[in-house]
């Protein structure tokens, strides 16, 4: 079975826009660079040449890792979700005990997190640890630091 890619509506049709462009757009122009290339002469020996091939090898794994991505996407919306405990989507306000500090995350599938900006995969290890939880509940999470305490002060859709 394949793996399901977790996303919201609005990141879906990111993804979808751009596939588009590197389908239609961004094809045509490292086919471009890749025919000024060869007018180049010898391709052995044609650096300007093997850098528009390099380039379109990365631009066609894109396109399969997106076409991949969409075909097993799960749109996560908010009435599929209970509304008492934390689930994809919802901001969570924490309280690390050890270190006395709060923090706010929001809790994303895989495609979306950005944890620099506070948006943590449902998948990682602090992720998984808030899912199904309520305010007030306390977690444990495993870290490369060690054990990390944290109390769960509110979340919100």
């Amino acid at each position: 079975m394949a793996k399901e890619f977790k996303l919201s509506k609005e990141r879906l049709e990111e993804l979808k826009t751009e596939l588009h462009y590197l389908k239609t757009v961004r094809e045509k122009e490292v086919a471009d660079q890749i025919k000024e290339a060869r007018s180049f002469g010898d391709l052995s020996e044609n650096s300007e040449y093997d850098e528009a091939k390099n380039e379109q090898g990365k631009l066609y794994s894109r396109i399969v890792e997106l076409e991949n991505i969409i075909a097993h996407a799960v749109v996560i919306s908010d009435e599929e979700q209970s509304s008492d405990t934390i689930g994809l989507g919802n901001r969570v306000t924490v309280l690390d005990l050890g270190e006395n500090f709060e923090e706010e995350y929001q809790i994303v599938g895989s495609q979306e997190a950005d944890p620099m900006n506070g948006r943590i995969s449902e998948e990682s290890p602090f992720g998984r640890a808030l899912l199904g939880k309520r305010a007030g509940d306390e977690v444990l999470v495993e870290a490369p630091v060690g054990i990390l305490h944290f109390r769960i002060l509110s979340f919100e859709r």
